[in-house]
C-alpha cells in the first residue's frame, strides 16, 4: 500500500471515528437533557427514563436537534426559560463529550 493510500485510509478512519463520536455525544446529551427536563416536570424512575429515551428517539427519527429543543421547550413552558434550556443543552453537550472521551458510562 502506498503512503498516499495509507494517509487516505487514515483520514477515512478518522472521519468515521469523529462522526461516531459526534452521534454518541449528541445521543448522550439528549438523554441527559431528557433526565433534567423530567426532573423539572416531576417525573421519576421509569417514567423519567422513558421521557429521556424519547428525547434520543426524537432526535434520531427527525434527524434534527431542533425537534428535541422544541419539544423540551414546549414541555417545560413555565418551568424553564428558553435561555435556561439552551444553556443546559450547551453544558450537557460538553459533559457528554468529556464523558465519552474519558470512557465514562451513562447512568441508567
Amino acid at each position: 500500500m502506498s503512503v498516499f493510500e495509507e494517509r487516505e485510509r487514515a483520514f477515512e478512519n478518522k472521519f468515521v471515528h469523529d462522526a461516531d463520536l459526534a452521534f454518541r455525544a449528541q445521543a448522550r446529551s439528549n438523554k441527559m437533557l431528557g433526565l433534567w427536563a423530567a426532573e423539572l416536570l416531576g417525573k421519576q424512575g421509569e417514567t423519567a427514563q422513558a421521557y429521556a429515551d424519547a428525547m434520543v428517539i426524537e432526535d434520531i427519527q427527525s434527524s434534527n436537534q431542533e425537534a428535541v429543543v422544541s419539544r423540551v421547550r414546549n414541555d417545560l413552558r413555565g418551568k424553564a426559560t428558553s435561555g435556561q434550556i439552551m444553556s443546559k443543552i450547551a453544558e450537557l453537550r460538553l459533559i457528554a463529550h468529556e464523558q465519552l472521551m474519558s470512557g465514562h458510562s451513562l447512568p441508567s
